[in-house]
């Protein structure tokens, strides 16, 4: 029976907003890391199948079938197919999950699957712009004007009752693990370097309490999010070069891990954010594991509640959920992060021995995807 392994994992630094990567149109950005996967494999592009690309604001520069533009811009051979993806900021994950599942199917012998966001060049919204993709008798159905991440937020945080200062303790606790895995070391062999930037930009060292006690709550006026506890507006891409067990030794190539499993969940739209905690409980019965069998989490900090309320509700080790920081330090380049996420798991799961590694994201629409690695 055939497998899918994840061969190499690459990405982009994740630059902020009007940042260093602000001037790379998302096709190039795109381009870098497809690019690097084939010098560092030496595999010929010719072979693989199909690119598989996320991208969550398909308009303007990102409009146009972005993968086939990146594919063009990478200056591999014009025989190579891509196809756009959009699961909200689960999409270059769900990019993973397709490639996978070709590549099982025996419909791809290599695939390359991941996703970019230049949200510095395409704001986020702007595919929305003089459109209501929520027709009125769905707003109607759940007694709402519309859906809006940052409410869900707030919903989160009051649901399960996440104090304004736990969830910046919680930011401060993503800008310390960042910072000791940039010192360390951590990132250096999957960042490609582009446009000058070398690390992640975001990063703020020597926060405070005090300091992020200070930011405006925009979403509601005695609310308890802000800039401080969510994930920083950002521009990056992540690629990850996928086949089998098989076809990786016949060409020469080390698997780092198999893909293990995959689910993908939906919840309550309105209260939008909470869908990780069942797609992990699907992706774990899927498996045939526990929550203790996993090593390493990913669990996406788009707002400082859902990583909190996903810990509460599944009880995984704290200590070992993002363990190298993440978007509330970093950044969330939406239609590229799953990719990113995926890359920083797969690195950390083979520098450190860990088995099963499992990731989860939240997505607008009340989606999730989760995903359990094993270490080969």
């Amino acid at each position: 029976m055939r497998d899918a392994v994840i061969v190499d994992a690459v990405r982009t630094p994740i630059g902020k907003r009007a940042g260093g990567l602000s001037e790379v149109h998302p096709a190039n950005l795109s381009a870098v890391v497809l690019r690097a996967l084939v010098e560092r494999t030496g595999l010929d592009a010719a072979r693989v199948d199909d690119v598989i690309w996320g991208c969550v604001s398909q308009v303007a520069d990102q409009s146009g079938n972005i993968a086939r533009n990146a594919v063009l811009a990478a200056e591999w051979p014009e025989s190579v197919p891509g196809t756009s993806v959009n699961r909200a900021c689960g999409s270059s994950q769900q990019a993973v999950s397709f490639a996978a599942a070709g590549v099982i199917a025996g419909h791809y012998d290599f695939a390359v699957a991941g996703g970019v966001e230049s949200m510095s060049r395409v704001p986020m919204g702007s595919s929305a712009k003089g459109g209501q993709p929520v027709p009125t008798e769905v707003l109607e159905r759940y007694g709402v004007d519309g859906f809006s991440q940052g409410i869900g937020a707030e919903m989160i945080a009051e649901r399960w009752g996440f104090s304004r200062t736990q969830l910046d303790e919680y930011a401060l606790r993503s800008h310390a693990l960042t910072a000791a895995a940039l010192d360390a070391g951590a990132f250096a062999s999957q960042i490609i370097p582009t446009n000058g930037v070398t690390a992640d930009e975001g990063l703020r060292r020597g926060g405070s309490l005090e300091k992020l006690a200070t930011l405006a709550t925009p979403f509601k006026d005695d609310g308890v999010i802000s800039a401080g506890n969510a994930s920083q507006i950002s521009d990056g891409a992540g690629a990850l070069l996928i086949t089998t067990s098989d076809l990786a030794r016949e060409q020469g190539l080390t698997p780092i891990a198999r893909i293990y499993s995959s689910a993908v969940a939906g919840d309550d739209p309105v209260i939008m954010l909470t869908a990780p905690i069942r797609a992990t409980q699907l992706v774990l019965k899927k498996a045939g594991l526990s929550i203790e069998d996993i090593g390493a989490f990913e669990v996406n900090e788009a707002f400082a509640p859902v990583p909190l309320a996903w810990l509460r509700e599944t009880g995984a080790n704290p200590d070992l959920m993002n363990p190298l920081g993440g978007a509330i330090a970093v950044g969330h380049p939406l239609g590229g992060s799953g990719a990113i996420l995926m890359t920083r798991l797969v690195n950390h799961m083979r520098d450190n021995g860990i088995r099963y590694g499992l990731q989860t994201m939240c997505e607008a629409g009340g989606l999730a995807n989760a995903t359990i690695l094993e270490l080969i």
